[in-house]
């Protein structure tokens, strides 16, 4: 069993509050191992997520972002008609996983190739958040001397 009891973080921690939370949400998501799927990092605030979906056709496939959340969706049709399999190793249920988003990640683009869906990711910190150089010189208050006559 993984039960971990995150509420002292709740009473102790300035700011950390969010972070329980996502701990938290983390733990209780139950996804399963379908399908398989990889994350990469590409180059410094560039990710892919490259996920097997064998067997579904770009229409079959739903890609959504809500808020910090993004949804990957795949619905198979339904076949016309019934097949009889002697052996099927090829999972065709339907899915849904759901990965969340960290602070200024936005989704760039996906590409279905192959049997593999690849979605693209790029971190982009706006300027106000960026860290910036602060130059060290003369900033106290300048006092003019009065001159005695």
């Amino acid at each position: 069993m993984r039960t971990i009891d995150l509420t002292p973080l709740y009473k102790s921690a300035i700011g950390f509050d969010r972070f329980a939370k996502v701990m938290d949400e983390a733990m209780r998501a139950e996804q399963g191992g379908f399908p398989p799927y990889n994350i990469e990092l590409v180059e410094q605030d560039k990710y892919r997520i490259t996920m097997a979906v064998a067997g579904f056709s770009q229409d079959e496939l739903d890609i959504e972002v809500e808020g910090d959340t993004l949804r990957i969706e795949g619905t198979k049709a339904k076949g016309d008609a019934p097949r009889q399999f002697l052996h099927q190793g090829i999972a065709e249920r339907n899915f849904k996983r759901r990965f969340r988003l960290a602070d200024h990640v936005k989704v760039v683009g996906a590409d279905l190739q192959n049997g593999l869906l690849h979605v693209e990711l790029e971190r982009e910190i706006p300027e106000a958040l960026k860290p910036r150089k602060i130059s060290i010189g003369d900033s106290a208050p300048k006092v003019i001397e009065a001159k005695a006559s």
